[in-house]
């Protein structure tokens, strides 16, 4: 993407997730810069640029009405990866309407965005190929015991007089509570949800800390028996924030009986070998989690560390790389492990920077995990400010977060 591009725009990202509780696309904000106008062409070309198979589909959300307007009447049909916006507040004058036909007749993937209960006319309906539905109160509480119903097998006249107002195949956001997710999702087979019920899943598990992932654990013992190099080990180990929390915990323990503090997961499997990494992988599985619904709260924390070595650009230092990884992926340990993140932090010989970046919101990296977890919303008046705060070009910025999104994938047939 050119630079002039990229420093006349603010980007936010949202990620959805699927039935599968894998990514199923992102949400992308675009917000115009201080000119308050941008050139649509340019942009779709540049994010076509970092399209790839398995690069995850994107919903391109205007934070404006005149910046949505440009993106209807100027934008090309794309090849299906992008999806443009509308939102229901602005479908209320005939100039957005005719846009909206006008776009969608020149093949433009659009998607409605609004409440449960104003749907768009019927015409105009025609014009998108999925909604992006938020519930009201009402809806929600509708939803739940339409779910209710549907799990109790033995009152299947009640599970017929309690419909649900969830659609098949369509995105649901504002999805606070894990009851409301899985109906969305399980039953009722939404296509993704925008944003995830961390609050209330993290809340099931208060009452013990939350252990690694069994589905990565496997792919980490099938990379170790495949004997892969160590860096496709290490990449597979370094997408579960617990499981490289323990790691690091075990490697460095008196057991291993390493002399010196082993910050890295480089250092550490280089340490301990593959034969002694899956014997100790394989003690791990018997208290391994199957729980799916932690998977997107544990990837949004891989997708904070990834975002931040790109803020944090290292260049050839491979060490100084992975401290930024690090900082980034253990940043919310507190809320997996139930101590506070200090505390957890301390039990491994990590670099000050990391713990000071995380516990005492300070030094060379406090910046970047800032930013960082600014960019996982839609406030792209805050992202700016703290650009400006910290002295990071904007266009520095949004490139970091889209050479981030070109590292994150999909199964194809989620596209």
């Amino acid at each position: 993407m050119t630079s002039s591009v990229l420093g006349s725009v603010t980007l936010g990202y949202r990620p959805l997730w699927n039935q599968r509780r894998d990514l199923a696309g992102v949400q992308l904000f675009v917000e115009a810069g201080q000119q308050g106008a941008i050139d649509a062409v340019h942009l779709l070309d540049a994010l076509a640029e970092l399209d790839t198979l398995t690069t995850p589909p994107l919903l391109l959300s205007m934070q404006s009405r005149q910046l949505l307007c440009d993106m209807l009447d100027h934008a090309p049909a794309n090849d299906g990866t992008h999806w443009i916006e509308v939102r229901q507040e602005w479908l209320t004058d005939a100039a957005m309407a005719q846009r909206v036909r006008a776009a969608h007749q020149r093949g433009l993937r659009l998607v409605w965005r609004g409440p449960a209960e104003q749907p768009p006319e019927a015409d105009l309906a025609r014009c998108f190929v999925r909604s992006l539905i938020t519930l009201s109160p009402q809806g929600a509480l509708a939803a739940l015991q339409a779910g209710a119903a549907q799990r109790d097998v033995s009152s299947l006249t009640s599970a017929a007089a309690t419909r649900s107002p969830v659609l098949a195949g369509q995105i649901y956001e504002g999805v606070a509570s894990r009851a409301l997710m899985a109906h969305c999702l399980d039953q009722q087979n939404a296509y993704a949800l925008l944003g995830w019920p961390d609050e209330d899943i993290l809340h099931s598990h208060r009452h013990q800390a939350i252990a690694p992932e069994h589905r990565t654990m496997m792919r980490v013992i099938k990379a170790v028996e495949a004997d892969q190099s160590m860096e496709q080990i290490e990449a597979v180990l370094s997408e579960e924030p617990v499981l490289a929390y323990r790691f690091l915990a075990y490697v460095n323990s008196a057991g291993v009986g390493v002399r010196t503090g082993v910050e890295s997961l480089r250092h550490g499997l280089m340490m301990l070998g593959y034969a002694s990494l899956a014997k100790w992988l394989v003690a791990q599985l018997p208290q391994a989690s199957e729980d799916n619904n932690l998977h997107p709260v544990k990837a949004a924390m891989v997708l904070r560390a990834r975002l931040m070595e790109h803020l944090l650009d290292a260049g050839t230092e491979d060490a100084l790389r992975r401290d930024i990884y690090l900082c980034g992926l253990f940043s919310q340990l507190d809320l997996l492990l139930g101590e506070p993140l200090g505390t957890v932090l301390r039990r491994i010989p990590l670099s000050d920077r990391i713990y000071d970046a995380t516990v005492k919101h300070a030094g060379p990296y406090a910046s970047s995990l800032e930013i960082a977890c600014a960019q996982a919303t839609d406030d792209t008046k805050a992202i700016r400010a703290l650009c400006r705060k910290h002295n990071l070009p904007i266009d520095d910025a949004n490139r970091a977060l889209l050479r981030t999104l070109v590292t994150l994938k999909v199964q194809p047939a989620s596209r």
